[in-house]
Formats: C-alpha cells, sequence, structure tokens
C-alpha cells in the first residue's frame, strides 16, 4: 500500500495522533483535517485512498461530510471508516447494518488491532459497492440550482428511510415485548 493517501478527519488532535501512530510507518501518507469543512476540502483536493471520518465533528458534521461523499459517484468508492465513540448517534442516522451502507464502523478509544481489522472492512466493503448509475440529468448540463434540489431531496430521502428504519426496528421490540407478556 505505499504510496496509499489516508485522511483522518477529527477534531481531536489525539485521535488524529494515535491512527498515524497506529499506522505502518513509511506505507501510508497520512493527511489530517481538524472539522468536516476542512475534510470536505481536503477529500476533493487529495482524493485519499482511505477516509476515516469522525461523525461528531464541528462546522460540518461528519453526517453531511458522509452525505456529500455518497452523493458523489467518484467520491463514494473511497472506502470509508466512520469512528465514533457514541455508535448511538451514528446509528440514528445510518441504521446498522453498516456494511449495508459499505462503510466500516469502528467505536473509540479503540486499539490497532481494530483499527487494521475496520480498514481491511472498509476496503472489502468499498470494492462490493455497486457502481452509482449518472442520472439522466447529470449528463445534460443542469443548473446548480437543480443540482442542489436533488441533491437535498436525496438527503432528505436517506434522511427518512433512516427513520422508517429506526421505527421498524422499535415496531418490532414493541412485538417482541407483546408477546413475552402474552406468554
Amino acid at each position: 500500500m505505499a504510496g496509499q493517501k489516508i485522511l483522518v478527519i477529527d477534531d481531536s488532535k489525539v485521535i488524529r495522533v494515535r491512527v498515524r501512530e497506529m499506522l505502518p510507518q513509511g506505507n501510508f501518507e497520512v493527511l489530517e483535517a481538524k472539522d468536516g469543512e476542512e475534510g470536505l476540502k481536503l477529500i476533493r483536493q487529495a482524493r485519499p485512498n482511505l477516509i476515516m471520518l469522525d461523525f461528531l465533528l464541528p462546522k460540518v458534521s461528519g453526517w453531511e461530510v458522509y452525505q456529500k461523499v455518497q452523493a458523489h459517484p467518484e467520491l463514494s468508492k473511497i472506502p470509508l471508516v466512520i469512528m465514533s465513540g457514541r455508535e448511538e448517534e451514528v446509528m440514528e442516522k445510518i441504521p446498522k447494518p453498516f456494511e449495508k451502507h459499505f462503510f466500516a464502523f469502528i467505536a473509540k478509544p479503540f486499539e490497532k488491532k481494530q483499527l487494521t481489522e475496520a480498514i481491511k472492512s472498509a476496503m472489502v466493503l468499498a470494492k462490493k459497492k455497486p457502481v452509482p448509475e449518472a442520472p439522466a440529468a447529470a449528463a445534460a448540463p443542469s443548473s446548480g440550482a437543480d443540482a442542489a434540489e436533488i441533491q437535498a431531496m436525496t438527503a432528505k430521502m436517506a434522511k427518512m428511510q433512516a427513520e422508517i428504519d429506526a421505527l421498524k426496528k422499535q415496531m418490532s421490540q414493541v412485538i417482541t415485548i407483546i408477546k413475552q407478556k402474552l406468554k
């Protein structure tokens, strides 16, 4: 993996340094961003081979970074590891299993072995991700307002789907409780 770029987007310098120290020396160029805004800029400029993304970030949240990366066909192919000390906050936006969304999740704090496994998993999942088809509207020149509106609607649909999945899970739990009470 010599010459591979890994972008670590985390507002904690401790986490950024820890990830850098856990990676094999000399094999990776580690880029760092302290917030989502800086992270998005580096993703577009440097085109990293792997993104390690904290979910709770200042300026632009990890959720927003995730949505913007997923909305861009070329960027969405980049392997992604989402990091968070609060898995439930990630699950509010993106329901489990995370693998069906083609990213790996790692809970903070983590050890070197967990980091290595998450990176390997993210690489495998990125290869399995279907190549998004370019919509017909994208082939024809369109105004920025149309693209922004489509992106906003896509984000709303993703949010609604996450809410539907959460409600299904809650309903299943309620049914399980009722069945237990009826026994």
